[in-house]
């Protein structure tokens, strides 16, 4: 969907809106061949000319799993408090109402992805990370802390190891109120030694609520959550 056939489909038939806010993702699947691929500089241009249509942004991304291609269309500023299934192609901009996130990716979320995600949808409380990819580019000390101040749930059931120890390790990320982990155990016992490095290392202080995949018999895990 672009600028031109939102207009010609819908919003012309609305002569008294003034005011139109929106946020549309295209999926496009490998099945549909005969769908010809627009380029992000022709959906940008398709907004140009109708005055409903004040400032937009847009992306693109080719390839992403089974899905040929995928077209993300939404009003500026953004005002949702969703903003789902963004992946590396994401511009970045200013999305200061999103609370609730998921990002998922056939290829790797890197250190700067996660970078430019704390700067520019910073009010994020809600986080799923649906990526099975490790991390190439990890960070190392002289790179900046990132921080999400207002996290308090993370989802990692269906992310690499990688992106625990990306988001778990203080040193790499801070939460400092995360109250909700979902986690697997085979990733808790990776990043942690077998619970044999210190708990202070990671954000576990705040969590209260803590989702895995089987149980957890040690009595060194209960250490680490200790307001389970």
């Amino acid at each position: 969907i672009d600028g031109i056939q939102l207009y010609n489909e819908l919003l012309c038939h609305m002569n008294k809106l003034n005011k139109f806010t929106f946020n549309i993702q295209t999926l496009v699947y490998s099945c549909n061949t005969n769908i010809n691929l627009s380029s992000n500089e022709d959906i940008q241009r398709s907004f140009i000319g109708k005055e409903i249509y004040k400032q937009i942004g847009s992306y693109i991304n080719i390839n992403s799993n089974m899905i040929k291609s995928k077209c993300h269309i939404y009003s500026l500023p953004y005002q949702f408090e969703y903003l789902l299934e963004i992946n590396n192609s994401f511009p970045g901009g200013m999305f200061h109402t999103v609370r609730y996130l998921v990002i998922s990716d056939i290829f790797p979320f890197e250190y700067k992805f996660f970078q430019l995600i704390s700067h520019d949808i910073p009010f994020i409380e809600i986080l799923h990370i649906r990526n099975g990819q490790p991390q190439k580019d990890k960070q190392n000390s002289s790179t900046e802390l990132i921080t999400f101040p207002h996290l308090k749930l993370l989802n990692l059931k269906l992310a690499h190891v990688d992106y625990a120890e990306q988001f778990l390790l203080k040193k790499i990320t801070y939460l400092p109120y995360l109250f909700n982990l979902y986690i697997k155990y085979e990733s808790l016992i990776m990043i942690t030694n077998n619970f044999t490095i210190d708990r202070t290392y990671f954000n576990f202080s705040r969590v209260k609520d803590l989702d895995l995949d089987q149980s957890f018999p040690s009595e060194k895990f209960h250490q680490y959550f200790s307001v389970l």
